[in-house]
């Protein structure tokens, strides 16, 4: 019977039909959210139902006629959480090579923490910018984008072999941009 329901609402929900796409967000809710818990989402469990959920609408055109709804959006919860797997590495990581770039910085209490790494976070993007355009792209690439270095050459078009002394050559260059910084104070850009 449930199989028959799904089918229905995702054709009226199609069609248009707010109230039919709704009845199916209220019946997978839960075991959507349930999902993004045991799949490591955590407290952002909630954001990531719900951008599956606005992705999966979007997606209702490419839906094919005969397969079964529920696995079909389980699917998307997987792949939202494993972007939010990705997005929180790449924020740790970018704040390790913060650590790495500007060693010098004051450890700092917890509570301050987030303050501090939003500051540190201003001042990696301003001393980036500062940077020549190949430096910064190679930079971003690499670390930013977390591109293997034959993607990076791919996607810069570059030879293979030019990135990692690339890469070296504008590593050095962040380092220096980020000492001369210095105290004073970075405004990041809205």
């Amino acid at each position: 019977m449930e199989r028959t329901d799904d089918d229905a609402a995702v054709a009226m929900a199609r069609d248009g039909d707010a109230d039919a796409y709704e009845a199916l967000v209220a019946r997978y809710t839960a075991v959507a959210h349930r999902t993004a818990v045991l799949f490591g989402a955590g407290d952002e469990a909630d954001d990531v139902v719900q951008e599956a959920f606005v992705k999966a609408y979007r997606a209702l055109g490419g839906f094919r006629a005969g397969e079964r709804f529920r696995p079909w959006l389980l699917q998307i919860v997987v792949n939202e959480t494993r972007n939010l797997h990705r997005s929180r590495r790449r924020r740790s990581g970018l704040a390790g090579r913060l650590a790495v770039l500007a060693p010098d910085l004051p450890e700092i209490d917890p509570p301050d923490a987030a303050v501090i790494e939003r500051e540190r976070a201003a001042a990696l993007l301003a001393a980036l910018r500062s940077l020549p355009d190949r430096d910064r792209q190679v930079v971003t690439c690499r670390y930013l984008l977390d591109l293997s270095e034959a993607e990076t050459a791919e996607v810069l078009g570059w030879p293979k072999g030019s990135v990692k002394s690339r890469l070296s050559r504008a590593l050095g260059r962040l380092q220096t941009a980020l000492a001369s910084l210095g105290d004073r104070e970075v405004v990041a850009d809205g």
